[in-house]
C-alpha cells in the first residue's frame, strides 16, 4: 500500500504540474522542454513501473510459512529488459542532440551582436562595442572598480573609448546575440531560466554563448555556482526590447566623445 500511494503521489505531482518552469522565450528553449519532455515521460514510465511490479512481487511472494524456493532468474528476460533500456535512453541522447548542439556545437550567425559578460565576486558586468564594432583592449592590470574601470580597459586603446559598461544585459528581440562569458576570479555561472541557458564562467577562458529571444520582457540572470559568502546576492537582469528601445539603449549608455 505504501508503494502504490507513493506512484499514485508522485504522478499526480507530475500530471499536475504544480510546479511549471517558466515559458520558453528562445528557440532552443522549446527544443530543451520537448527533450525534457521526452526523458521525463521515458523515466516516469519506467518509475510506475517498477513500483508496481515491486508491489506486486511484495504481495505475490510474502512469507506465508512456505518454504523458501530458489531461481536463478530468467535470462532472456534480463537480456530484454537491457536491451530495452539501451534503446530508449541512446534515442533520448539521439533526439537530444539538436537542443544541445544548436547552442555549444554551433556558431552564432552572422552578424549577431557581441556582448562581453564579465563575472566577479559578486556582479555581472556586461560591455558592448560601442559605434566602432570592436572591443577595447583589456588590462588586468587597470582593474579598478571604485575608479570607475571594473574590466580593466586601456585607456589608451582608440578601440575602447566608445565601449559600454553596463550592469544589466539588454538585447533586442528577435536578434541573435553572442555572449562572450569570463570570469575575474573564481567560477561562476550565466543562467537565464526563460532561455533553458546555462554555462560556467570561468578564469583564464572566454567561452562563446549564443541565443535569440523571441519575447519582450525583463528576466533574472543568477549564478549557480557556489561562488563565495556573497553567492545569493549573485544576479542581474536579461531586459528584452524592441529595436528601437536598443537602439535608445545603446545611444543613452555611450560614453560621453
Amino acid at each position: 500500500m505504501l508503494l502504490l500511494l507513493l506512484v499514485v503521489s508522485t504522478a499526480s505531482v507530475w500530471i499536475a504540474r504544480l510546479y511549471p518552469a517558466p515559458p520558453p522565450i528562445s528557440h532552443n528553449a522549446i527544443l530543451v522542454d520537448r527533450q525534457y519532455n521526452l526523458t521525463l515521460y521515458a523515466t516516469g514510465t519506467a518509475f510506475i513501473l517498477a513500483q508496481l511490479g515491486l508491489a506486486y512481487a511484495i504481495v505475490r511472494f510474502r512469507d506465508c510459512g512456505q518454504r523458501a524456493h530458489f531461481t536463478r532468474g530468467n535470462l532472456l528476460l534480463e537480456i530484454l529488459w537491457t536491451l530495452v533500456t539501451l534503446i530508449v535512453f541512446t534515442g533520448l541522447g539521439v533526439l537530444g542532440r539538436g537542443a544541445w548542439a544548436d547552442v555549444w556545437f554551433t556558431p552564432a550567425r552572422s552578424g549577431a551582436i557581441q556582448v562581453e559578460a564579465t563575472t566577479n565576486q559578486f556582479v555581472y558586468t556586461f560591455r558592448y562595442p560601442g559605434a566602432d564594432g570592436k572591443f577595447g583592449h583589456l588590462d588586468p592590470t587597470l582593474i579598478n572598480a571604485p575608479a570607475g574601470n571594473p574590466l580593466g580597459i586601456d585607456p589608451n586603446d582608440p578601440a575602447g573609448k566608445d565601449d559600454i559598461v553596463v550592469a544589466e544585459l539588454t538585447v533586442p528581440v528577435n536578434q541573435p546575440v553572442e555572449l562572450l562569458l569570463r570570469s575575474q576570479d573564481v567560477i561562476h555561472n550565466f543562467f537565464v531560466r526563460e532561455l533553458r541557458l546555462q554555462q560556467d564562467a570561468v578564469p583564464g577562458m572566454l567561452i562563446p554563448l549564443h541565443f535569440t529571444a523571441s519575447r519582450i520582457g525583463t528576466y533574472e540572470i543568477v549564478c549557480t555556482q557556489l561562488c563565495g559568502l556573497g553567492h545569493h546576492r549573485m544576479h542581474s537582469l536579461l531586459r528584452v526590447v524592441s529595436l528601437s528601445d536598443y537602439e535608445s539603449f545603446l545611444r543613452r549608455e555611450s560614453p560621453a566623445p
